[in-house]
């Protein structure tokens, strides 16, 4: 496995389309929610991603603080199917802290499952759950 964190300018075509691809599979495919996954924070984030003989296993987008988002923001977490229940999302999540100075604050809009996992890496719980694409979330903060 190869661990790779790339700005939208340096990834290549197939990267792009892979990233894309996966992403569909698991939130939209996977999960039936119809919504557009292309909203234009692709172009100013970072792409964490995780590469297993060529085909991309686990991804996170990380969108810096600009416009609506006031800390950075963690999203589109995923791990495909396949490889759940490895230990890829924690080191996923692992991975994205590092990327940042322990100072930095942290936010993302979780699913209701995966709060305790994130809890582990310092997330706190904020606000009460709602539904995001008809699926529980929960907006998460981790103070730097």
């Amino acid at each position: 496995m190869k661990w790779y964190c790339k700005d939208y300018n340096e990834l290549s075509v197939d990267e792009l389309y892979s990233i894309l691809r996966v992403r569909q599979e698991v939130f939209i495919i996977e999960q039936n929610c119809n919504y557009l996954d292309a909203d234009n924070y692709d172009k100013t984030s970072k792409h964490l991603m995780c590469v297993k003989n060529q085909e991309l296993i686990a991804y996170m987008r990380i969108i810096p603080i600009q416009d609506m988002f006031e800390t950075i923001y963690f999203g589109r977490i995923l791990v495909k199917k396949e490889f759940r229940k490895m230990g890829l999302g924690a080191l996923l999540i692992n991975k994205g802290i590092e990327l940042f100075s322990k100072s930095e604050v942290i936010s993302m809009s979780a699913q209701l499952y995966l709060k305790d996992m994130y809890m582990r890496f310092g997330f706190t719980p904020i606000g009460e759950e709602y539904l995001e694409d008809n699926i529980p979330h929960i907006k998460m903060i981790r103070n730097g």
